[in-house]
């Protein structure tokens, strides 16, 4: 139990030093990763007004149709795909990208890659 909360703190730690230096505007939102152990969510933020503008997840039913599971990378490619698809929509084409602390590797990174093939600039 105390190696998974020691995990989860430094995960949080990491990801408050990323933070400090990533951070989403009007032109240039973010786009925020977290993953959990059954789901991967993901969404595009714009924090100089604090607002939410494009999010998809695995529970969405567009993802639910496609994919088993939630909790493998070809879930997190099914949600990279809806989430640059939705951001296209509201004329989004260039964000930050902020892993949440996580490695740039395995379901992050192939969620960030199939935001790339649709058309996600970052």
């Amino acid at each position: 139990m105390l190696n998974i909360q020691l995990k989860v703190e430094s995960r949080i730690r990491r990801h408050q030093r990323v933070r400090k230096t990533v951070f989403g505007t009007g032109q240039r939102p973010r786009l925020v990763v977290f993953r959990s152990n059954l789901h991967i969510y993901a969404q595009i933020v714009d924090d100089s007004a604090g607002k939410t503008l494009v999010a998809a997840s695995t529970l969405d039913e567009e993802c639910k149709k496609s994919v088993q599971r939630g909790n493998n990378r070809k879930a997190a490619e099914a949600v990279g795909q809806l989430i640059a698809k939705r951001a296209m929509a509201k004329n989004i084409k260039t964000v930050v990208f902020d892993r949440g602390g996580y490695l740039f590797h395995g379901r992050v990174k192939s969620l960030a890659d199939a935001a790339r093939q649709v058309g996600l600039i970052f």
